[in-house]
């Protein structure tokens, strides 16, 4: 099962002070992936890949980015795991979202 690219997805109090803080670190932002406007943005340094988000949901999540989420989701379901959120459609871009055994939310994104 391929999981596809993984990111940590931090909810922020102030997407522009943790921009210049992960900048500090090394990272920079995708130019084309979100902005301090949109209160969202991707940030990359190497191969790690951090997303700041101002607003949007309460907790951190950790994130992958496959190319069939709705292969995994049913993997999941037939082992048995709950899907909190679960995909939409039959084709194309769709997300679900779960819960690991310690409450950590889990988002497959595909886009």
């Amino acid at each position: 099962m391929e999981l596809g690219q993984f990111s940590v997805s931090l909810t922020v109090k102030d997407i522009a002070k943790s921009k210049a803080f992960y900048e500090t670190l090394g990272f920079n932002a995708h130019p084309e992936c979100g902005s301090i406007a949109d209160k969202w943005l991707i940030l990359q340094k190497d191969t790690t890949v951090i997303g700041l988000f101002e607003g949007m949901f309460e907790s951190n999540i950790l994130t992958f980015n496959p190319t069939d989420v709705r292969a995994i989701e049913k993997h999941l379901q037939d082992n048995g795991i709950a899907i909190d959120s679960p995909t939409k459609g039959d084709a194309g871009p769709t997300h679900c979202v779960l819960k690991d055994p310690d409450g950590n939310s889990i988002m497959f994104d595909q886009f």
